[in-house]
């Protein structure tokens, strides 16, 4: 019986050290997880650092720390060695100029020794025609390049001036190519240029060592995002003229504006108040920094742009390991809702043990297990660990700081008198909700405006948790000090 061995979905995601890695960079990793995991297979992070010019430091570090921190396992990377390494491009300097080379051989790539006065005279001329430049077919033999050159004088330019190396685009027939998502696609082969595929530098274009460095470390389905469909015929060509087969291909939906147009930014978080990367970068606060739990930023991002056909939207990453399929991903771009992020952050809180966020509030507690009563008791009104230890510090905020216009609002009288009841009752051990009750009625009050003359002594405002917890979990000493503080500061 004949057995067909399967290959191995080898998947990577493969970001540029040119900054802090935007939430929709994460969003690809995340998606190339996913997809690597759903069909057992390999998550590869390769670093492309070969634009030297826009290199930042500490950006591959973030890169990394940041996939860590989510929990994302990577299986080979600079960090994680395999057998398709250097996983960084401006290690792979040879392995290019060995490609390269082989273009050249084949006929399907040249040198160009072109100065840029003479390019900006053709750019010129091109557009008093009203034309767009392109440096192909038509006009490759009247250019300065190893084609219109013979080859002794090709080998003298070589050695004495600088030169970059051009694709050589002789197809004919419109370049057909296939998107997982969006189907075939045609674009005439008139319409791309003598592509660079080598810098002046030695290094190559980000086009060149991309499909090098994927037909290399065997990629088999390539998920990046919709702004490189464009570049997707180019890589085709680039494909063919190594003879290598072509991966699978997936673009990904544009994460969009607050307001649905244009493609998310970081000019927007800073307007709307809220983060676009994932850890803080210089002054830019991170979802991990305002208190985002790993499974928050996972889920929500998972969202944006991918269901699993039901109405489900709480997942945990083993979940949507076994939830991803393309049959999920949509066309379109996906609107980035940070009130939607706040309410899911919120539910993956609501699962964890009070243990458990205690362990996750950058904060050190005493008395441990009264914390985790009173985080229990608050674990339902946050939406953030940041928001969640702010509710903690009601406990612990002594003096309590007073909403000045809600204590105008108040029965200053009845309200004292209410308070000293409830201070005496305390004092002695007799105090309960049944009895503050009948003391709220007696002072002539209606039993929301008494509840709020407590709740204001305790906490300072109208806002926080279920009152007679928040007593219970309070020292005997701690209420009596607040009552007789915000008596006192009633003063009338």
């Amino acid at each position: 019986m004949l057995s067909l061995k399967i290959k191995m979905e080898r998947v990577r995601f493969a970001p540029s050290p040119t900054g802090p890695l935007h939430i929709g960079g994460v969003r690809t990793a995340l998606f190339n997880y996913l997809y690597t995991k759903n069909k057992g297979g390999t998550f590869i992070v390769r670093i492309e650092d070969t634009d030297q010019n826009r290199y930042v430091a500490g950006a591959e570090q973030y890169i990394l720390e940041t996939l860590e921190w989510l929990g994302l396992k990577v299986d080979e990377s600079p960090n994680h060695k395999g057998n398709h390494g250097p996983y960084r491009q401006s290690e792979r300097k040879s392995i290019y100029q060995e490609y390269i080379q082989l273009l050249i051989d084949n006929g399907k790539a040249y040198y160009a020794f072109d100065s840029k006065e003479a390019l900006e005279k053709e750019r010129g001329e091109a557009e008093s025609k009203k034309e767009t430049f392109k440096y192909g077919a038509h006009n490759r033999d009247r250019l300065r390049n190893s084609l219109s050159l013979t080859a002794d004088e090709t080998e003298k330019l070589i050695n004495e001036e600088g030169y970059v190396i051009r694709l050589k685009n002789d197809a004919v027939e419109p370049i057909i190519v296939n998107d997982e998502l969006r189907g075939v696609i045609r674009v005439n082969a008139s319409e791309i240029d003598d592509k660079i595929l080598m810098k002046g530098d030695g290094m190559p274009t980000y086009h060149f060592a991309n499909v090098v460095d994927d037909h290399l470390m065997d990629i088999s389905c390539v998920i990046r995002g919709e702004e490189w469909l464009p570049s997707l015929p180019l890589h085709k060509l680039i494909y063919d003229g190594f003879g290598w087969n072509v991966p699978k291909f997936i673009h990904l939906p544009l994460i969009l504006k607050t307001e649905g147009k244009g493609k998310l930014s970081k000019r927007d978080g800073a307007k709307g108040g809220f983060p676009v990367f994932p850890l803080s970068w210089e002054e830019a606060i991170g979802f991990r920094e305002i208190g985002f739990l790993k499974e928050g930023v996972l889920n929500y991002l998972a969202l944006l742009g991918w269901n699993d056909g039901t109405d489900e939207e709480i997942f945990t990453l083993k979940d949507l390991e076994s939830a991803f399929g393309l049959k999920g991903i949509q066309k379109g771009g996906a609107r980035f809702d940070f009130k939607k992020a706040l309410w899911v952050n919120a539910q993956h809180m609501k699962k964890k043990q009070a243990h458990e966020l205690v362990a996750l509030i950058n904060k050190d507690y005493h008395q441990i297990d009264r914390i985790e009563a009173k985080v229990s008791l608050m674990r339902d009104r946050a939406e953030t660990l940041l928001e969640l230890e702010g509710l903690i510090d009601l406990f612990e905020n002594t003096p309590v700081q007073y909403n000045e216009k809600v204590v105008n609002k108040l029965d200053k009288d009845r309200c004292k008198k209410l308070l000293l009841k409830v201070k005496d009752r305390v004092s002695e051990g007799t105090w309960t909700k049944e009895a503050f009750m009948e003391d709220i009625e007696k002072k002539g009050l209606k039993v929301g405006a008494g509840m709020q003359c407590l709740r204001v002594a305790l906490v300072g405002s109208l806002k926080g948790p279920d009152l007679f917890d928040f007593m219970r979990l309070l020292t005997k000493n701690s209420n009596l000090e607040r009552i007789k503080s915000f008596t006192n500061h009633l003063n009338i």
